[in-house]
């Protein structure tokens, strides 16, 4: 019976090409776009899920209670220790602290290379509590000793040609010589952690002294604490035993800490502490059952209008004994293996858009995550379902159909049903489609917002220039005077961290004109040379700015300062004095600067200020003229590495910096644009479908229309306004829709754009537009024939 069924399913899909074409394509964009959306979702959902007793591990972080809720994936530096050796609930617990761009020099074949690094201090527990073997297979990874390192098998290849460099040894920042004594396999892509060097805690002291020390002063966002438990704890009780460690050891802060335990499968996915927005994968998954649902209603909608050329066939399997049951089912075969075709050919979709793919989200999905029992499971099941989707509502109304009309032909579309089936359906296909097209306009219009909105300072040619930390005063000022004899060369200033698109904040607590107690707000630090106004082009709202100076005597804040602290105007903070960073600096306010983003505009403006201090600049600002951009940076190379001979020439342009502030929202855009075009496309497919099913019905009506008078416009008209109708009721279904999700999601932006009813009018006429090309195409088509052509058999 079997078979039978898809013997006979063959013939009747060889029977009509076109509309079997039809429906494959469409169904393959959706097996194609929901596989790659599987994976995609897996490849998240999978993070650090191979460590034993991983729901065991927890990272420990910070709610900052101020003026408003912060939350950091950090503690304070002597948590752990007290965590440790005061409470009894874990097993191990242990600190890593990342520090970016270290330089190594490595001899290799007799040459020194020099690489610039990102490295991981960690406590010796920290190999202890997850699940990082080292090549050899063994867990045994030792980093108890002071100028010990582990490196990855990758960073080994890389480094030294050979996974054999046990005993080997490189020099970190040109002074300490560290010996190698592990080599990891290759970490996860899948895993919390981006490291491939690890060294002993112990040699942190001498690239940050805070985050290697014992204090509760504050938090480095650098810094990361993780526990194993010990097994059955109640997390709750926990938390609550910690809200005495605030009260202990930082009574009198005006940041008020809450300690919590983040379990380990949630650090992937969680926003608030620096995670990836779960949001962003929900959206994903909402997406590819749009595409699903779209090619399963083009299914659809051909089908049942394809029912009255079926009629006669299941008149005659009526009459020879079929019952509705075996109809049924026959038809299911039929939409069985179109899926299964689409299925394959959506397979091969996504091996060829894979590596795309991958580059679009930054990810490493292989073809090995399509060889699993999960993958094959995840497809047999998504078979199933578009194929029961896809075919019972058709397969239902052909086994309704009453044998004795159909073989008199005295059935008409209104006997074979589902016309009002195929209007809401379309209706629905158009109001993904509109809606799709609103979410690109919106979110292409806030990143336009962003990035072209007056920042508050400038962005455009300024090129920032890494320092080493060990750079001194009188190094750095001989450079900056050489950087300003360089041909192109308009500006210099020495600086913490530009004002925007920099991961570097150092926030700290506040207190303003003597005032008894600290203010409830941390301040932002932006240390900068009096030239910092200068080259970034911010603009004073009153009074001077600093003179130079190698200590802070002085000071500028910006407008928000005034805001937090409650002063009427900027002149009233002239003079007034300012303690920071525990009180240990103090200087005069000479300046108030206007205000500036210093981060997305997803974040409220920070209050800031601005003093001079060389020892903690960390990088140049460079404004050059873009007209010779490549000579310029060629010649400040070259001035740079005379005075930094032993280190690496680093540099980013700000505008750069500043854009990638909005990754995530290009990514959502991108991901608008590709579906919204698929989504565009499967629907088209359809409806050029439903078009040429139509108008092959009704050739003989367009024959007497033409003899009668009817010209070319007057038949596209008639093929045309049922759909046209469908797509303004669409647009009126898709506005509220459309427009609750695209303000919700800009609930999430301080600073945003506006939803203009125009977005709403360009998605609609541009599916008119597409819709009515489509629809023209094939009308057109059979317009222009000689009307004797459809009348001859009459």
């Amino acid at each position: 019976m079997i078979r039978n069924h898809i013997k006979i399913a063959w013939r009747n899909l060889i029977k009509r090409k076109v509309f079997t074409t039809i429906n494959i394509l469409g169904l393959a964009i959706g097996f194609g776009s929901a596989i790659l959306i599987y994976l995609f979702l897996g490849y998240h959902l999978s993070f650090d899920n191979f460590h034993p007793d991983q729901d065991r591990i927890y990272r420990m972080a910070t709610e900052e209670h101020m003026d408003n809720i912060g939350y950091s994936a950090s503690v304070p530096p002597a948590f752990a220790k007290v965590f440790r050796e005061n409470y009894a609930y874990a097993e191990k617990v242990a600190k890593i602290v990342d520090r970016e761009g270290l330089v190594l020099d490595v001899e290799q074949n007799g040459a020194v290379n020099k690489y610039k690094k990102n490295v991981m201090f960690a406590e010796e527990d920290f190999f202890k509590i997850f699940n990082f073997p080292l090549l050899n297979g063994s867990n045994a990874i030792s980093l108890s000793a002071p100028n010990t390192a582990v490196i990855t098998e990758s960073e080994a290849l890389e480094l030294y040609g050979s996974t054999e460099v046990v005993g080997r040894t490189f020099v970190l920042e040109n002074d300490e010589t560290i010996e190698i004594t592990g080599v990891l396999k290759d970490i996860p892509s899948t895993s919390f952690l981006n490291a491939d060097i690890f060294i002993a805690f112990e040699n942190l002291r001498e690239y940050s002294a805070f985050a290697h020390s014992e204090s509760w002063g504050g938090i480095t966002t650098n810094l990361q604490c993780f526990v194993r438990l010990k097994p059955d704890q109640d997390i709750a009780s926990i938390e609550t035993a910690l809200e005495e460690l605030p009260k202990e050891h930082r009574a009198t802060s005006k940041n008020k800490h809450i300690y919590k335990l983040q379990p380990l499968s949630e650090i992937h996915l969680n926003y608030e502490y620096g995670g990836l927005d779960p949001v962003f994968l929900i959206v994903f998954g909402i997406i590819g059952l749009f595409l699903i649902a779209i090619a399963c209603i083009n299914f659809i909608n051909i089908s049942t209008a394809q029912a009255f050329y079926r009629s006669k066939e299941i008149g005659i399997r009526k009459v020879l004994g079929s019952f509705k049951k075996q109809l049924f089912w026959q038809f299911l075969s039929e939409t069985f293996l179109i899926s299964l075709f689409a299925a394959v050919l959506g397979i091969i979709m996504a091996i060829l858009f894979l590596p795309a793919f991958n580059a679009l989200f930054e990810i490493q999905l292989t073809l090995d995550n399509l060889v699993s029992l999960r993958f094959f499971g995840f497809l047999l099941a998504l078979l199933l379902m578009v194929s029961f989707l896809s075919g019972s509502y058709p397969g239902l109304l052909l086994s309704k159909i009453v044998p004795i009309l159909a073989l008199k032909g005295k059935l008409n579309h209104n006997d074979t049903g589902g016309a009002t089936t195929r209007k809401v359906l379309v209706v629905t296909q158009f109001v993904i489609s509109i809606s799709l097209i609103v979410a690109t306009l919106v979110i292409s219009r806030q990143i336009e917002y962003a990035t072209k909105t007056d920042l508050g300072f400038d962005k455009e040619s300024i090129v920032m220039l890494e320092v080493p930390e060990t750079m001194d005063s009188e190094q750095f000022y001989d450079l900056k005077e050489r950087l300003k004899q360089v041909v192109g060369v308009q500006k210099v200033s020495g600086c913490l961290t530009s004002p925007g698109g920099s991961n570097n904040f150092w926030d700290t607590t506040v207190k303003y004109n003597n005032r008894p107690e600290r203010e409830d707000f941390s301040i932002s630090i932006k240390a900068g040379d009096e030239d910092y106004l200068n080259a970034f082009n911010i603009p004073l709202a009153a009074g001077r700015n600093f003179f130079k100076n190698d200590s802070i005597t002085e000071m500028l804040v910006n407008e928000k300062f005034l805001e937090k602290v409650g002063v009427a105007s900027a002149e009233e903070l002239l003079g007034k004095t300012l303690a920071v960073n525990g009180e240990r600096i103090e200087a005069a306010i000479v300046g108030v600067v206007k205000d500036f983003h210093d981060s997305s505009f997803t974040d409220e403006i920070k209050p800031v200020f601005i003093a001079p201090n060389v020892i903690w600049y960390n990088e140049l600002g460079v404004k050059i003229n873009h007209l010779n951009t490549k000579a310029t940076l060629e010649q400040l190379e070259r001035e740079w590495s005379q005075t930094f001979s032993n280190h690496i020439f680093d540099y980013r342009f700000l505008d750069e910096r500043v854009a990638e502030q909005y990754e995530t929202e290009q990514r959502y855009l991108s991901l608008s644009k590709v579906f919204s075009g698929l989504a565009i496309f499967i629907g088209c497919m359809g409806l050029y479908g439903l078009i040429l099913f139509f108008v092959g019905q009704r050739k003989k009506e367009v024959g007497i229309r033409k003899v009668l008078g009817s010209d070319i416009t007057d038949i596209l008209t008639l093929f045309s306004m049922d759909f046209l109708k469908l797509i303004l009721i669409a647009g009126i279904i898709a506005i509220p829709i459309a427009w609750y999700f695209m303000e919700q999601w800009l609930q999430g932006y301080t600073y945003r754009t506006e939803i203009h009813w125009w977005y709403f009018a360009i998605s609609i006429v541009t599916v008119l537009a597409l819709t009515l090309f489509t629809i023209s195409y094939q009308t057109i088509k059979v317009a222009i024939k000689n009307p004797v052509e459809s009348l001859r058999t009459e």
